[in-house]
């Protein structure tokens, strides 16, 4: 039922029931009870006008119609809807909008929806006449909206966050103006004072020395404290139990009276000044579980690496079963993910020649913050003794034998192997394939699928020369100049990923494709790339048949259908091919966005199910994978897709890597599992010079795949369920913030980066520079040299 149609209902039943002395209606005449009966009509629309009339649909509803409209080209319907809103909702609209002097907080940005959904038409609106060539006409509409709405956020579910409307306003008032080509001016590296402890500890703990695991492994878990003085003088300042010792540090009360401290101790967790957020976490009203963990990452983000590794085990023994809220309000165990730091730290620096073995942290229901249950096993650091550090420096890896077969996905081509280990790997011709993947989509700059200008990358001819241009044509800009010299050859993405140790691309199938064929067979040949095809299933509508508006349904079977013959048409057109790795089903679709997969997930991965069977009828030569966002639904997908032959998933967890996943996907479907997705930006805000942003984006990608690795067939410590991973992207994308012909460098959501924040368009291995030269321009980063390392070892 409508909204609307509930409150009249209400209204209605609430109406005073004055009691009328009416005649018998049998003696009434019949003029005499029409008469009565229209005068109770007449009466009814006398309370109820607006009801009368019409019922008002709701801003979002009018949101969503004109981004319809827009993206179908009807103006006339469009104007239509925008004086619609303004009719209905814009009064209120300017009532909310002269409340705010800056942008309501998280938790109280629904309650300005209203002025948002009218000012997200208005720019709806001014965008379509920019489209049309009305750039005086729009600029004077976006410029109203600048000024009447500076504070509006509009929503975009497929990206996952808020994007200012104001903001996005000028950027399109800009580029009309030809200022559209854009990148940040140099960012000055800011003043980081790092944390000197009076009282720094000894080196790692022993905590049997001052106290007793008890119940290890199960929900009833608990760290005994005996020597509770000794332990305090053992751990230095700030660490859990020793809080007082804070107030004592000469350099607290220094920044207290120099007012460093002042504010919410979330605003200090990207600050610059490492030594204040030291002491703001020591002393925030948060449960101990959190302020453990943050104190960790200050001393991580300082380099004071033992310190953090004690924070980080001491909040995994005294407080394992800390529950909190991440910005998405969903459940975070910021114990689970310390385990992970510990193991991530000691990996990335040898240096510190210690060892983490026996921790576990396992969720049971991580899903319910109400009923979940937490088993600890809170695991020793040792420091590694001498004959360990020479193995370590000789790069002895600690191997184990696989085993038999026991399990194969398939008889084909490309297949899943399980050995008597318990460890997977992935077999082509029978010998195994590491996947060292990457998402490629090289946009060229200006280009953008929001406004239908996209174009298909393999076809792309700019200079009309018969060659491709982003895969044969690309050049390096090794001078930084953005003009291309004559030593400064053409070489192509495809040789460039080569010489990086690239063997997979992940490429989405669109109907189009069937003419690339030969292109991909090209790039086969001469390149030697494989290819992970992959299949949106009615993500974000595509191949369903439905509208972005109406969202794929996977119980419709008009949709099904069409999903289904989609999926078979793209396997039959490709499935003889050889440079077909696998088949990958989905992008996140279990997030939702323009489909229903996060409401109905067991319908979902049903279907996914119902799919595998069918692709592996026509080909029995290349396994399916799904690929899922996070572990979201895992469960259900253990439980209900079967004859999906490995979990595929896009992970952005931080840079000590994906944590849990590993285990989890082993205990709750029992199957190989990849990353679909991971990455960082290149561009770190404010606080972060490009030299420190593009060190942090090497250093995180190459945490990441040291995870993968250390989870791979034959590493002791690790899961052994892990075939690889696909970095997330080549090359930046410029359209992924609204503005196609900006660099944008403002940040719209949060993210576990180090700039804190997602910055999606600086993603890329390698940047196109001010834009002026895409799309040939190739700007190498820090991370192309680093996985050059770690690819081609």
């Amino acid at each position: 039922m409508h909204t609307k149609s509930k409150q009249l209902g209400l209204l209605v039943d609430n109406f005073p029931k004055t009691k009328v002395l009416m005649p018998d209606t049998h003696s009434c005449s019949q003029l005499g009870l029409l008469a009565r009966t229209l005068a109770i009509i007449l009466l009814f629309f006398s309370v109820f006008p607006v009801y009368a009339q019409t019922q008002e649909r709701s801003s979002d509803e009018i949101v969503r119609l004109s981004w319809k409209a827009s993206k179908e080209g009807d103006i006339k319907a469009l104007s239509a809807l925008v004086d619609e809103i303004l009719k209905t909702y814009g009064a209120k609209a300017k009532v909310l909008a002269s409340s705010l002097s800056n942008f309501p907080s998280r938790d109280k940005i629904g309650d300005y929806k209203i002025m948002s959904d009218v000012a997200t038409c208005l720019f709806i609106k001014a965008e379509a006449l920019m489209h049309e060539g009305k750039n005086e006409e729009a600029t004077n509409e976006f410029k109203d909206i600048i000024a009447r709405y500076p504070w509006a956020q509009s929503f975009d579910p497929s990206r996952g966050g808020y994007w200012s409307v104001a903001e996005k306003s000028q950027d399109s008032i800009n580029v009309m103006e030809g200022k559209g080509l854009q990148t940040p001016a140099p960012v000055k590296k800011a003043l980081q004072t790092i944390p000197v402890l009076s009282i720094p500890g000894e080196g790692i703990i022993d905590w049997t020395k001052y106290g007793k695991f008890l119940n290890v492994g199960t929900e009833h878990y608990h760290y005994q404290i005996i020597d509770q003085a000794g332990l305090i003088k053992a751990l230095g300042e700030g660490i859990y139990p020793n809080i007082g010792d804070v107030y004592k540090d000469p350099g607290y009360k220094k920044a207290l009276r120099a007012g460093r401290l002042q504010g919410s101790h979330w605003d200090f967790v990207n600050t610059t000044d490492l030594q204040a957020a030291f002491y703001k976490w020591v002393s925030a009203p948060e449960s101990w579980g959190v302020r453990l963990f943050y104190i960790g990452e200050t001393f991580e983000k300082a380099g004071m690496y033992v310190e953090a590794i004690k924070a980080y085990h001491a909040l995994i023994v005294n407080f394992p079963s800390t529950m909190a809220w991440t910005y998405w309000q969903t459940p975070w165990y910021p114990a689970q993910a310390a385990v992970y730091k510990v193991r991530y730290l000691i990996r990335i620096h040898p240096e510190l020649h210690m060892e983490f073995k026996g921790a576990r942290i396992r969720i049971l229901n991580p899903d319910d913050p109400h009923h979940f249950v937490v088993l600890a096993k809170p695991g020793i650091i040792r420091k590694l003794s001498m004959l360990e550090i020479v193995k370590q420096r000789l790069n002895i890896q600690p191997k184990m034998a696989l085993g038999k077969p026991v399990f194969y996905s398939g008889q084909g081509q490309v297949r899943f192997v399980k050995r008597t280990s318990g460890h997977w790997q992935l077999l082509v011709d029978n010998k195994p394939f590491f996947i060292k993947g990457m998402s490629y989509m090289p946009t060229k700059v200006g280009q953008s699928p929001d406004d239908g200008t996209l174009t298909d990358w393999m076809k792309e001819d700019d200079n009309h020369d018969g060659n491709i241009d982003a895969p044969y044509e690309a050049w390096v800009d090794k001078y930084g100049d953005h003009k291309r010299h004559a030593d400064e050859p053409v070489v192509g993405d495809f040789a460039l990923m080569k010489d990086m140790g690239v063997n997979t691309l992940r490429i989405y199938y669109q109907s189009y494709m069937k003419s690339d064929k030969l292109f991909l067979e090209k790039m086969y040949k001469g390149y030697g790339l494989k290819v992970a095809m992959s299949n949106f299933l009615g993500k974000y509508a595509v191949g369903s048949g439905a509208s972005w508006s109406e969202g794929t349904d996977y119980e419709n079977p008009v949709h099904r259908k069409n999903m289904m013959d989609y999926v078979r048409q793209m396997v039959m057109e490709f499935k003889d091919e050889p440079y077909i790795l696998m088949w990958i089903l989905g992008n996140e679709n279990n997030y939702g966005v323009a489909s229903n997969a996060d409401k109905k997930p067991v319908v979902y991965y049903k279907f996914v199910n119902e799919v595998a069977k069918m692709i592996k009828s026509i080909d029995p030569n290349h396994p399916v994978a799904i690929c899922n966002g996070d572990t979201l639904f895992l469960d259900k997908f253990g439980k209900y897709a079967p004859d999906v032959d490995a979990f595929g998933a896009n992970v952005y967890r931080g840079d000590y890597g994906f944590g849990s996943l590993w285990e989890d996907v082993a205990e709750l479907a029992d199957k190989p599992a990849f990353i679909t997705e991971y990455g960082a930006p290149a561009y770190g805000g404010v606080s972060m010079s490009q030299n420190q942003a593009q060190q942090a984006q090497a250093d995180y990608h190459k945490g990441n795949w040291l995870d993968i690795l250390d989870n791979s067939a034959g590493y002791k410590e690790g899961a052994g369920n892990s075939v690889g991973g696909m970095a997330f992207e080549w090359v930046d994308e410029w359209w992924k913030d609204y503005s196609p012909s900006i660099h944008d460098t403002k940040a719209d959501v949060v993210g576990p980066f180090p700039g804190g924040y997602y910055f999606e368009e600086w993603f890329g291995i390698f940047g196109q520079g001010d834009g002026s030269q895409s799309p040939y321009l190739r700007e190498p980063r820090k991370i192309y040299y680093t996985y050059k390392e770690l690819w081609k070892s």
